[in-house]
């Protein structure tokens, strides 16, 4: 439950109360409404809410700010609400201060919930699909790959506690041109392990890792008459499906390994062999939408851009001077083009599968790709424009010794998922990763990931956690279990970093509403932050195991209402709460 939305509805309604008892007395004007905000004011000494009825109200009513707030503090009861008192000030806001009565129903709120805690319904069940990753399976997972895993599955879990129907997803780029260069990458390099290095050239545009040498031996052993018996065609056709299966298991298995599962592993092959993409070219077509030039058949994405650019607020005129270009959606060889086959894939989503949103975490290379996709989506009238969100991800930077690391010990290419999880733990990985969010270029310090202490965000937030586990288990010890909120005195909170950090705690349902929202799952990680510096400043501040008996017992019933927040928030990210560091 959101007590912060609670508390703004609340002062609404009490406004509206003391607005009829005040056209009732002659004090008012019939027949105006309130519309002004409540607002939640920076400075505390503005009271915990302000409204701005009474200056939304000036115009209608023709009375200055200030008097119709009096009139409507003078018939405002606050009785048996969360409100222990209001007042006017400035030109005509009217503060509120919350009582015990807000701060005992947050903590009570938060026990009742458990683990659901924080969760919504703002998402009404809408079906949601979230891909990520989708790493071409011709070699290792880099550091793009790496955070653009943990952006997804945050976002994921983030959009299913919102309330949202979510689905998530891993398309498998098996089948053209990447494809076809992979085979032959292997098929090269075992040409090279029977005939000599010296005797057979390397493609300038194959993959030159140690990777495509071991998938090649591995074959070799399993393939003793190679090069004989079969056409190099042939070859390679074995080779790339021997190379995508061992490839692929060990995708799922480092995922995993960062705790990652997917609802399902989609193969783009699927999408050629039931003839499917072909069925959405030809539905292109149909529409108006492609023409052949030089044997190859187009797309008209430029005329479907322009089209778009007029729909989102552009003028004809603008769009026409925009440079856009047509793609190719069939060769003239007759084989579809990866677009097409994205194109074919993101219908799926919507149509077949009936998804509401299509949501895809990509790098932030693939930017020109965007608007491509959508509009071709708009022209099959799947409303692609509107369906298709896209979470752009920059970079990661990653350090070492205030130094970039570019390359892998290992290997001496770009570092992969399974060297940085050979460095630090998952915890650390998950936590920095969405540390910013995706618009943001990531700079990622190795030695600040393991260090611990409060400068490591991750540590500063689980060492809060099990601090409170520890306080529990020793003051269960000595007789003071946790009480439940029925049994505890709120009240008793009196301590200014007593009532912060409840406001706090009463603030993660609005994070995750608001991270949902704005597809920014990095909101959990400031939020989580900071929970665990009030929890930290309350800590210092007040005593909890030589309290009185009362105080005590609110204190650590507060105490633990923070450990179940931090290991909700937790959860949501994908990293462990420990009870003992």
């Amino acid at each position: 439950m959101n007590y912060i939305d609670l508390a703004k509805g609340q002062i609404q309604s009490l406004l509206e109360d003391a607005y009829e008892k005040c056209v009732g007395s002659g004090l008012l004007p019939a027949g105006c409404a309130l519309k002004g905000t409540v607002e939640i004011p920076k400075e505390t000494s503005f009271g915990d809410y302000a409204s701005s009825a009474a200056m939304a109200a000036a115009r209608d009513m023709h009375m200055a700010p200030r008097k119709i707030g009096e009139a409507l503090l003078s018939r405002l009861s606050l009785e048996g609400s969360f409100f222990q008192r209001a007042e006017i000030a400035g030109a005509g806001f009217i503060n509120f201060h919350l009582g015990p009565k807000w701060y005992g129903d947050v903590i009570a709120n938060v026990e009742e919930e458990g683990a659901a805690y924080g969760s919504c319904r703002v998402g009404g069940g809408e079906r949601v699909m979230v891909e990520f990753v989708s790493a071409n399976p011709t070699g290792p997972m880099h550091m793009g790959n790496a955070r653009g895993g943990v952006l997804g599955d945050t976002l994921a879990n983030v959009l299913k506690a919102a309330g949202y129907d979510v689905w998530k997803e891993f398309y498998v780029n098996d089948a053209g041109n990447q494809v076809h260069k992979f085979a032959v990458s292997i098929y090269t390099r075992a040409m090279q392990l029977r005939l000599g290095e010296e005797n057979v050239p390397f493609p300038e545009d194959g993959y030159h890792g140690e990777d495509i040498r071991e998938l090649a031996r591995a074959f070799l052993e399993t393939a003793p008459d190679f090069p004989q018996g079969k056409s190099p065609e042939a070859w390679q056709e074995d080779m790339a499906a021997f190379g995508l299966a061992r490839n692929i298991p060990k995708m799922e298995a480092d995922l995993l390994k960062y705790g990652i599962r997917y609802d399902e592993w989609f193969s783009e092959s699927s999408l050629h062999e039931s003839g499917f993409v072909a069925e959405t070219v030809e539905l292109l077509t149909q529409k108006g939408w492609t023409y052949e030039k030089e044997g190859a058949l187009w797309l008209k994405t430029a005329e479907l851009l322009r089209r778009k650019a007029v729909a989102e607020g552009k003028t004809r005129e603008e769009a026409d001077k925009l440079d856009l270009k047509d793609d190719v959606l069939r060769r003239a060889n007759g084989f579809y083009t990866y677009f097409a086959a994205d194109i074919a894939y993101h219908r799926n989503k919507l149509e077949t599968r009936g998804f509401s949103r299509a949501v895809n975490v990509w790098g932030a290379d693939h930017h020109g790709h965007v608007a491509r996709l959508q509009a071709a989506v708009d022209g099959l009238g799947l409303d692609g424009s509107r369906r298709i969100v896209i979470v752009l991800m920059q970079l990661v930077n990653l350090l070492q010794n205030g130094q970039p690391v570019r390359m892998s010990k290992r290997t001496g290419k770009a570092i992969a998922l399974e060297d940085l999880l050979d460095e630090i733990s998952v915890d650390a990985a998950r936590y920095y990763f969405n540390n910013r969010s995706a618009t943001s270029p990531l700079d990622f310090d190795l030695d600040l990931a393991v260090r611990q202490d409060s400068e490591n965000p991750v540590y500063y937030v689980q060492y809060a956690h099990a601090r409170i586990c520890t306080l529990v288990k020793l003051l269960a010890g000595e007789g003071h279990p946790v009480p439940a909120a029925r049994e505890a005195d709120f009240a008793l909170l009196t301590d200014e970093t007593e009532r912060a950090l409840v406001k706090q705690i009463s603030a993660y349902p609005e994070e995750i509403k608001l991270a949902a929202r704005d597809l920014d799952p990095s909101r959990i990680n400031r939020y989580l932050v900071e929970l665990a510096a009030r929890f930290h400043r309350f800590y210092n501040a007040c005593r909890i195991r030589d309290a009185e008996s009362g105080v005590l017992g609110a204190r650590l019933k507060l105490a633990d209402t923070v450990r179940a927040v931090l290991e909700n928030g937790l959860a949501l990210l994908g990293v462990t709460a420990p009870e003992k560091m």
